[in-house]
């Protein structure tokens, strides 16, 4: 029997901010940052929202298209690098909130933004071996980037969530690969507000090395070439990045091959939700047959690559849940600056 993803869902802020007013309070030029990371706007969190409320609502959507028992789910696990709480798992709070009851493994994992896929990787891996019957794997984050850095003009917000199973599953999982290295391109250490990274360094050494290893391991293990495939999707830090790989491996970047799934220039980096996130604007509109080449990055790193094929039950689940463009697309709130400095709490007061 085929194990695969039987029920997925994301979420995505309705606040956005435009790189523009980002770039005008640190005197910086707009259109060099625009044309060199091919970004234009980003999400935003409201104050009430991070990666468990974002995490609850992609899974309930999830939970729909699946059609099951949420009690039949025999672990959650949440992948992310801006969990809450430094001592309180962020899966505890999804699973009582879907009404998993209590019966159930729950784990946070980190790998920075490869967390998701990682969370996705091992809860497929529980369903395969027999271990349970369903099992929930999140990419989340509501990240952040230093005032003026680099960073702050991309790290947004977003979760995706897959249900894996062996009934009625809308797209199987028919081969997997993970590669990786002790590359030390972004790091935050206990107490650190915001992260790091090394520069240039990112590029070549780290996220390129290994997503193009992952992915030419990935094409040689499941014996498939980039033609046999209707979309790819690959983590998203910018927008040049992803499709430099892309294209690389020999996949069309100018087609819905890849732009399907190519979220970020109206998203920003949703770190370990981004290729998660990606998937699930493919899974939205994918037909039977429908093959799907996905791999993701993490810092420090390493990547997870998954052959994903879409069938029958894709079109009877599609409808069952909001799709993620019309969430990234419609009803969005601009804000200024200062409004966002405000909801991302930037501005520390003494204690």
């Amino acid at each position: 029997m085929a194990t695969g993803i039987v029920g997925w869902g994301a979420c995505l802020p309705r606040n956005r901010i435009k790189l523009e007013e980002i770039a005008a309070v640190w005197g910086v030029d707009a259109p060099s940052y625009k044309r060199g990371l091919l970004l234009y706007e980003k999400s935003v969190p409201s104050p009430d929202q991070d990666v468990i409320t974002l995490s609850v609502e992609a899974a309930r959507s999830a939970l729909a298209r699946a059609r099951i028992n949420p009690e039949a789910i025999g672990a959650v696990y949440v992948g992310s690098e801006s969990h809450p709480y430094a001592v309180k798992p962020s899966g505890t709070t999804v699973a009582e909130a879907i009404g998993c009851g209590h019966l159930v493994h729950c784990a946070d994992f980190e790998f920075a933004c490869k967390a998701g896929s990682e969370a996705m990787y091992v809860a497929y891996s529980h369903v395969q071996g027999g271990e349970m019957p369903c099992a929930l794997g999140i990419g989340a984050d509501t990240s952040q980037g230093a005032p003026g850095d680099a960073l702050e003009y991309s790290a947004s917000a977003g979760a995706a969530a897959f249900i894996m199973g062996r009934e009625r599953v809308a797209a199987t999982i028919d081969c997997t690969v993970s590669w990786m290295s002790d590359t030390p391109d972004f790091w935050r250490r206990e107490h650190e507000h915001y992260p790091q990274h090394g520069g240039r360094f990112t590029g070549e050494s780290a996220y390129f090395r290994t997503v193009l290893s992952a992915g030419r391991a990935l094409l040689e293990r499941s014996g498939l070439a980039p033609k046999d495939f209707a979309y790819c999707v690959f983590h998203q830090p910018n927008g040049k990045f992803p499709q430099r790989a892309a294209a690389e491996l020999g996949f069309d970047v100018k087609g819905p091959q890849f732009t399907t799934g190519w979220l970020v220039p109206w998203l920003g980096n949703t770190y370990s939700g981004a290729s998660p996130l990606g998937l699930t604007a493919i899974l939205d509109v994918a037909k039977p047959g429908d093959r799907i080449f996905m791999v993701s990055y993490g810092s420090g790193s390493g990547s997870d690559g998954f052959v994903i094929t879409a069938t029958e039950e894709i079109l009877r689940a599609q409808g069952l849940a909001p799709r993620t463009r019309p969430q990234l697309d419609e009803h969005k709130r601009y804000l200024s600056y200062g409004e966002y400095v405000k909801y991302r709490r930037k501005i520390l007061r003494n204690s």
